[in-house]
C-alpha cells in the first residue's frame, strides 16, 4: 500500500531537484536544490540550471504535509561563489548542522563549499572560502558508525569532473570513451570540524561482475553523476546516476571508499533528462527521495518525490519501475 504522499510532488510553490533526506531528531528534513522557472535552451553543461539558493524541506513523518522553510543560503551569502548552486546534502554532527554545496567559483570552476547552522532548516552561515582541493559538484557526505564523516562527489559534463584528469583544471580535456576505464565518482574524508579534507581526494573504482573497472562505453552502468552511500549490516553501498541512460543504480563494498561492484538498477528512468536521489531509512524501512519533470515536462523544473524502496536482507535492491 502508498503512503499519502508517495509518488506525488512534496512541494509545487517552488521547484525543487537532487533531493538529500535525512532524518534529524525523528523529523525529516530534504535538502533539495531549487530550480528557477525561467525559459532557457537545454545545453550539456547544465546552464539551464540557474538555481540561486537553497530551501529546506521537512516532514514531521512521511503522510504529513511537506513545508518549505523558507531561505536557507543564497549564492549572494558566500564570498567565493559567482553562480550556480546545484545539488547539496547535509550532516549533523558536533552539535552543529551543515549544508554541504556546490557551486561555481570567480572562475567559472565548481567547487565545493561548507555552511553551517544550529537550526536542520538555517539559516546557514557559510565558511569564507570552498574545501581546498575540491572539484565537481553533487557532494554526498556520510558519517560513518566510527563518527569518520565521508564526500562522495563528482559529475561528467556540465559538472567538470573529467575536466581534472590531468590534475589541474582543463576545460579541453578529453573524455574516456570504449573500451578505457569509466571515470568513477571522488572519494575524501572530511576533517571532524568540515573545514577541509585530510585525505587526499581519490577516484572510486566501480568493477564489473568479473572484477574489471566498467568501461567508459558501458552507459548503462558506469558513474556518471549523483553519487549517495548508504550502509546495511556492515556492507557499503554507492548509488549513483547514469546520465545519459538515465538509471539510478547501485554497487556493493566492503570500505567507505571502495572498490565496489556493480549490484543493479535502483530506478528506471524518470520524466526529464536528469535523475538524483537520496535514501534514507525511516522507522525501519528504507526509502528513496528522487525528482521529475512530470509537472511541465521541462528538465530544469524538477519536483522532489519519494517512494518505498525493497531492499532484502542481503542488501538487493527491487528496480523500480518510477510510473507503475
Amino acid at each position: 500500500m502508498r503512503r499519502k504522499n508517495e509518488r506525488k510532488a512534496l512541494v509545487e510553490h517552488i521547484y525543487t531537484a537532487d533531493p538529500s533526506a535525512h532524518v534529524f531528531n525523528g523529523k525529516i528534513y530534504i535538502y533539495p536544490s531549487h530550480d528557477e522557472d525561467i525559459d532557457l535552451p537545454e545545453d550539456d553543461d547544465g546552464e539551464q540550471y540557474v538555481m540561486k539558493d537553497y530551501h529546506i524541506l521537512s516532514m514531521d513523518n512521511l503522510d504529513s504535509e511537506c513545508v518549505d522553510n523558507g531561505l536557507a543560503l543564497s549564492e549572494e551569502d558566500v564570498p567565493w561563489v559567482s553562480r550556480q548552486l546545484w545539488a547539496p546534502d547535509a550532516v549533523y554532527k558536533n552539535g552543529k548542522y551543515y549544508l554541504v554545496f556546490p557551486a561555481k567559483d570567480k572562475d567559472d570552476i565548481f567547487r565545493i563549499g561548507v555552511a553551517e547552522s544550529d537550526s536542520p532548516t538555517g539559516p546557514f552561515k557559510p565558511q569564507e572560502d570552498f574545501i581546498k582541493g575540491s572539484y565537481s559538484v553533487d557532494p554526498a557526505v556520510f558519517l560513518d558508525d566510527d563518527g569518520r564523516t565521508y564526500c562522495y562527489y563528482g559529475g561528467l559534463w556540465g559538472g567538470q569532473l573529467e575536466m581534472w584528469q590531468s590534475g589541474t583544471f582543463n576545460r579541453d580535456e578529453r573524455r574516456p570513451e570504449g573500451d578505457e576505464p569509466a571515470i568513477g565518482p571522488m572519494f575524501a574524508e572530511f576533517s571532524d570540524d568540515m573545514t577541509e579534507f585530510i585525505s587526499e581526494p581519490k577516484h572510486i573504482q566501480i568493477l564489473d561482475e568479473n572484477g574489471e573497472p566498467l568501461k567508459a562505453s558501458d552507459e548503462d552502468r558506469r558513474y556518471f553523476e549523483g553519487p549517495w552511500m548508504h550502509k546495511l549490516n556492515g556492507k557499503y553501498y554507492l548509488s549513483y546516476s547514469t546520465g545519459t541512460t538515465h538509471y539510478i543504480c547501485y554497487a556493493e563494498g566492503d570500505r567507505p571508499d571502495g572498490p565496489f561492484t556493480y549490484k543493479g538498477r535502483i530506478m528506471e528512468p524518470v520524466i526529464g533528462w536528469t535523475t538524483h536521489h537520496s535514501i534514507v531509512e525511516i522507522d525501519g524501512e528504507w526509502y528513496i527521495f528522487y525528482h521529475d519533470s512530470e509537472k511541465t515536462g521541462i528538465s530544469h523544473e524538477r519536483c522532489v518525490k519519494y517512494t518505498k524502496l525493497d531492499i532484502d536482507e542481503n542488501g538487493n535492491i527491487t528496480t523500480i519501475k518510477p510510473y507503475e
